[in-house]
C-alpha cells in the first residue's frame, strides 16, 4: 500500500509542511498561514496526493490546537514526535543550516521510519477542560514562590524567618499586618491572637505565640527595616491573593473530576484524590487503549527504570529521559501519600527499605506497583479494595 507521510514544523503564526512518499521523497512543501480556510485548503492539496497519510507534528497543543482539530475532524491519523527528538535527529541530515522546511521533513521522515510515536487521539470536553485547569493551577504554584519573601523576612527579622513557614496560609496573614520585632512586641500575643483570629486564620493561638516568641529574641534594628518591611507586607498579600485563586481553582477542579465516569474508581485509589485524579484524566483522557500494557503505563509515566547496558556491563538501570512529568508526580506522588495512609502501600516500602532501596528508589518502585493495580482498576471498572493477600500488590 503506498502511503504518504506529512510532517509539519509548528510555528504561531505559520506552518510548514512536508509529504514524502513511501520511498522518502518530496511530494510537497508548503508553508501555510495557522488559519482554518488555509488549513483545510492545505489538507485538501495532500488528500489529493493520496487517501493513507500519516500526519506527524513536534508539538501537540497550544498553536497546533487548530490543525490537530481539523486532522481529527477528517479521521486522519496524527502522530507526534517531540520537538528535542527533532533537533536530534536532524544531525543526522544533510546540511548544517536550521530551516522550517528541513525541520517538516525530518518530522515526516522520522514518522516513515518509526513505529513508536504516540498517536493523538479526539479529546473530551470533560478531560479538556481539566487539562486547561490543571496546567493554570501548575503556572500558579509555580508563580507563587516564596524564596523573595524568605529573602526579605530574613534581612530584617531572622527570627521570624525561622520561626514560620511561610508556604501556610497563616503566616502571610500575619506578615501582611506585622513585619518587625517591635511592631509584634508593642501588640503583644493576646491581642495577635485576636487580630489573627478575626481573619479566620488556623491555630492563632500558637502562630502568634511563635510570633512574639521570636520577637522577644531580637531587639536590634536593621538597616532597611521600614523599606523592607512594606515590600514584605506587599509579597505576603500578593501570595495570599495567589492561595486564594488556586483554592478557588481546586474547588472547580474536583467539582468537574467528580463528574468523570472514572473518578470512583480512580479516586478509591489510596493516595490519589481529586487533584491528582484529575492531572491523571488530563494526561491520559481516562482512555488506556493506547497503553497496550499496564508496562507501557508505567514507562510512559517514567516510574519504569530502562537498561543502559554496554558490552560488560549488564544489569544498568536508569530513569528514562523520555517520559510525561506529569503522570510522573501522580504517581510519585499518590505513592508518597500512601505509605502514610495504607497499610499495604507501606509494607511494601517498608520492605524495599529492607532491601537496602534509597526512600527515593523505594517509592518509586511502589509508584511502579501501583501502576499495576490502577491499569487494572481502569480496565476491570473496579474500585480499589484492600485485602491481607494484596500486601505485594499495593
Amino acid at each position: 500500500m503506498a502511503w504518504n507521510w506529512a510532517g509539519t514544523d509548528i510555528g504561531k503564526t505559520h506552518h510548514h509542511t512536508v509529504v514524502l512518499n513511501n520511498d522518502g521523497e518530496v511530494v510537497l512543501s508548503r508553508k501555510v498561514i495557522n488559519d482554518e480556510p488555509e488549513l483545510l485548503n492545505l489538507i485538501s492539496e495532500v488528500l489529493e496526493l493520496g487517501e493513507d497519510v500519516v500526519w506527524s507534528v513536534d508539538v501537540a497543543d497550544g498553536m497546533a490546537s487548530l490543525l490537530i482539530s481539523l486532522l481529527l475532524n477528517h479521521e486522519q491519523t496524527i502522530v507526534y514526535l517531540p520537538g528535542l527528538a527533532v533537533n536530534r535527529a536532524s544531525a543526522g541530515y544533510r546540511g548544517l543550516g536550521k530551516t522550517d522546511a528541513k525541520d517538516a521533513r525530518v518530522i515526516a521522515d522520522q514518522s516513515r521510519m518509526r513505529r513508536d510515536l504516540h498517536v493523538l487521539t479526539p479529546e473530551g470536553e470533560l478531560t479538556a477542560e481539566l487539562r486547561v485547569m490543571t496546567d493554570r493551577r501548575a503556572d500558579l504554584v509555580k508563580v507563587r514562590k516564596t524564596n523573595r519573601l524568605h529573602v526579605q523576612v530574613l534581612s530584617i527579622f531572622p527570627a521570624l524567618e525561622h520561626a514560620l513557614e511561610l508556604t501556610n496560609t497563616g503566616p502571610l496573614v500575619l506578615l501582611s499586618g506585622y513585619q518587625t520585632p517591635a511592631a509584634l512586641r508593642r501588640l503583644g500575643r493576646r491581642r495577635l491572637t485576636t487580630w489573627l483570629r478575626n481573619r479566620r486564620t488556623r491555630s492563632a493561638e500558637e502562630l502568634a505565640t511563635a510570633a512574639v516568641d521570636a520577637a522577644e529574641r531580637q531587639h536590634t534594628r536593621l538597616p532597611g527595616e521600614a523599606a523592607i518591611a512594606r515590600v514584605v507586607r506587599d509579597l505576603a498579600l500578593e501570595l495570599l491573593g495567589l492561595h486564594e485563586k488556586i483554592h478557588e481553582l481546586d474547588k472547580l477542579i474536583e467539582a468537574r473530576f467528580r463528574e468523570h465516569e472514572l473518578a470512583p474508581v480512580i479516586s478509591s485509589m489510596p493516595g490519589i484524590g481529586p487533584l491528582l485524579g484529575a492531572e491523571f484524566l488530563a494526561a491520559t483522557g481516562g482512555d488506556l487503549s493506547r497503553f497496550p500494557s499496564a508496562d507501557r503505563l508505567a514507562a510512559f509515566s517514567g516510574v519504569a527504570p530502562v537498561p543502559r547496558n554496554s558490552g560488560n556491563v549488564n544489569g544498568n538501570l536508569h530513569r528514562p529521559r523520555r517520559y510525561h512529568r506529569g503522570l510522573q508526580r501522580v504517581f510519585y506522588r499518590s505513592a508518597m501519600i500512601s505509605i502514610r495512609t495504607c497499610p499495604e502501600s507501606r509494607a511494601f516500602y517498608d520492605r524495599k527499605r529492607a532491601e537496602k532501596k534509597t526512600h527515593k528508589h523505594a517509592v518509586l518502585a511502589l509508584a511502579r506497583r501501583r501502576v499495576n493495580v490502577l491499569f487494572a482498576m481502569i480496565r476491570d471498572r473496579k474500585r480499589y479494595q484492600s485485602a491481607p493477600s494484596d500486601a505485594a500488590a499495593a
